[in-house]
């Protein structure tokens, strides 16, 4: 269940930052579960262990908020010229 919603969090998160055609679908999947883990972990940090976000629902949206973040500091990392 958590890799079919990381995948979907990782392909949303790539249409909303305009990087699905440069991404595969096993590219979306994996920013998905990162995407999901830095999401989870801020959500924690931030909010500690509150029922709210533990829901499905609510698990999609970091996840897809945590995908969006990845997917921008991959972005900014790898259009860094040196």
């Amino acid at each position: 269940m958590w890799i079919i919603i990381g995948a979907l969090a990782g392909w949303i998160g790539s249409k909303i930052m305009g990087t699905d055609a440069r991404q595969g679908g096993l590219a979306n999947i994996v920013i998905g579960i990162i995407g999901a883990v830095v999401g989870g972990f801020a959500s924690r940090l931030f909010f500690g262990n509150d029922a709210n976000t533990n829901s499905l629902l609510g698990s999609f949206l970091i996840a897809l908020m945590g995908s969006c973040a990845v997917i921008f500091a991959w972005k900014t990392v790898s259009h860094r010229k040196a």
